[in-house]
Order: structure tokens, then C-alpha cells, then sequence
């Protein structure tokens, strides 16, 4: 009699459990529509290949995103809990986002200006990951240039602007206001200048009057974690809810760092990755993330 009537909402919940991994309890829209499915009123679900559809749909459109207090929760429960240092999340952000990187624009067989790629870093934590990008691309044979304006006294920050010193990647000591100079010289640019949280005002004119210009290029645009805003007329990227960027950055591609924050949803460029592989699974589960899988080795997995 169960087969011909289909599985309960509970039986769908069990074994979407057991399946996917993720504690359903503490993923509240899918317990409120499998609630709505017919265990509220103690009937079963009769048409439930429609409603395990549904499901399924709205699963798919939907992609966990992460509040800026989130974020920094889960980053704490990296350093703290699993003792991750910071330069490991670093690092493994940066390689992640240079391997994103690759994969929208691989390298050519010959034209020598394919590789040229301007990173664009500010003094805070997206500006490390900067560098490291810089250093990754580099290594996969990229010719990476560096504009740093506002540079950090922090160690972390003096380490890698030493890596990327010693590995002759050239830094910019300003950046040209003549915007086809930069469309002339570089296949992209990297944004790596403000970070959930950040103001544009924090990180000092320098930067402020580099994301003008980056505004204004017509080359393809690489954001990492969030696309930087400018400030002023509500403009600014907002990490929670993406603002309405009128005067932000519009990125062609956005490498999300560990999970997609709030303003990823406002995102319409034309690619979307995730660089989270290094977030164990239980830290996953207690965030409720739901994410694409990895395929084979990869670090970072299109959204």
C-alpha cells in the first residue's frame, strides 16, 4: 500500500538525508516545503514524484549563500576548530582563484599577449589572496603584473609581496588613467581589493581612484569573493543583499572564496565558481551548504 500511494514527506526527508549528506534539520527551506508536502496535516503525498521534482528544482536554483557574519563564523571555525592557519586558507584561496582563471581564459599556443593579466590588490585579506593569485599564475605560465598601492604592514602581506618579488613578477607603481593603455596591455584584470566587510573608504584613496579606473575598462574583469564597490549613492557592493552595484565593479567572472556570499546572487556576469574544496564536510553540514560537487581533482566547481 505504501508503493501505490508513494513515500511520505518523512520517508523523502530520510532518504534525502542518508543521499545528499547535509543534516536536512538544519536546512529550514527544505524542511518547510516537505512539510508542505502533506505531513502537516497527516496525509501522505500522493503525486510525489512531483513534489520529489519540485524539490529538486528548487534546490538547484537556489545555492546557499552566506551573510558577512556567516562568513566570518566559518572562517573562525577553520582557524580555530580545525587549527587551519591563515596563510593556508590563503594560500589555498589563491590557488583556487588562478585555477578559475585558467579555465575561462587558457592559454594560447603563440599570441604572447594572451597571457598578460593586471592584479589589482588592496591592503586587506582579498589583496593577500591577490598576491597569491598572481604568484599561481606565474607558475602556470601567465605573465602576471601586480598594482599595489596600498600596501600592508601585516607579515602575511610582506611575505607574499616578497614571493612575488623574488619570481620577477613586476609591480605597477601607479596605475595609468589612460584606460586603453591598460585595454592595450592587458588580456584581464583581477580584482582582489575589498572583501566582505571592507569599505571602499577603509583602503585609502589609491584604491578608490584605482576601481574608477577599473570601471571603466573593457577588457574582462575577474572578481574575487565579491566585486568591489565604490562609495557613494548606495552603490557599494553590500556583501548581504549585493546592493544595486550602480557604481561598483560589474565582473565578467566571480571566484566566491569558500562559499558565495549574500551578493552573489545579484552576480550577472557571465561565470560563477566556487573555490571551497578545502571546507571539511562536517563545517559544511553546520553551515548548510549546498554546493556543486567537485569533478576529480578540482579545486574550484562552476555555479
Amino acid at each position: 500500500d505504501a508503493l501505490k500511494s508513494g513515500p511520505t514527506a518523512h520517508q523523502i526527508t530520510s532518504a534525502m538525508s542518508r543521499a545528499a549528506g547535509p543534516d536536512l534539520a538544519e536546512a529550514s527551506e527544505e524542511r518547510r516545503f516537505l512539510r508542505s508536502a502533506g505531513e502537516g496535516d497527516g496525509r501522505q503525498e500522493h503525486d510525489w514524484k512531483r513534489a520529489w521534482r519540485a524539490w529538486g528544482a528548487r534546490v538547484s536554483l537556489t545555492t546557499l549563500t552566506l551573510s558577512t557574519a556567516e562568513a566570518a563564523a566559518l572562517e573562525r571555525e577553520l582557524l580555530e576548530d580545525y587549527r587551519f592557519g591563515r596563510q593556508q586558507l590563503v594560500e589555498w584561496c589563491g590557488h583556487a582563484s588562478a585555477v578559475a582563471v585558467t579555465k575561462v581564459f587558457p592559454l594560447p599556443a603563440v599570441s604572447r599577449k594572451q597571457r598578460t593579466v593586471l592584479v589589482v590588490c588592496g591592503p586587506e585579506q582579498n589583496g593577500a589572496v591577490g598576491l597569491v593569485c598572481a604568484r599561481h599564475l606565474r607558475v602556470f605560465e601567465y605573465e602576471p603584473t601586480i598594482f599595489y598601492p596600498t600596501r600592508s604592514l601585516d607579515p602575511l602581506h610582506r611575505d607574499l609581496t616578497t614571493q612575488c618579488e623574488k619570481m620577477d613578477i613586476p609591480f605597477l607603481s601607479y596605475l595609468p588613467m589612460e584606460v586603453q593603455l591598460i585595454n592595450n596591455a592587458y588580456r584581464l584584470v583581477v580584482d582582489a581589493v575589498l572583501g566582505p566587510g571592507v569599505e571602499p573608504g577603509e583602503v585609502g584613496g589609491p584604491c578608490t581612484r584605482a576601481l574608477a579606473t577599473l570601471k571603466l575598462l573593457s577588457i574582462p574583469l575577474v572578481s574575487l569573493d565579491i566585486p568591489s564597490g565604490m562609495p557613494g549613492g548606495g552603490g557599494c557592493w553590500d556583501p548581504e543583499t549585493g546592493g544595486d552595484a550602480e557604481d561598483g565593479l560589474r565582473p565578467d567572472v566571480l571566484v566566491s572564496l569558500a562559499a558565495p556570499k549574500r551578493c552573489a546572487g545579484r552576480f550577472s556576469g557571465r561565470h560563477h565558481f566556487v573555490a571551497g574544496r578545502f571546507v571539511p564536510d562536517d563545517v559544511r553540514r553546520k553551515f548548510a551548504l549546498r554546493l556543486p560537487g567537485y569533478t576529480g581533482t578540482d579545486c574550484v566547481a562552476a555555479l
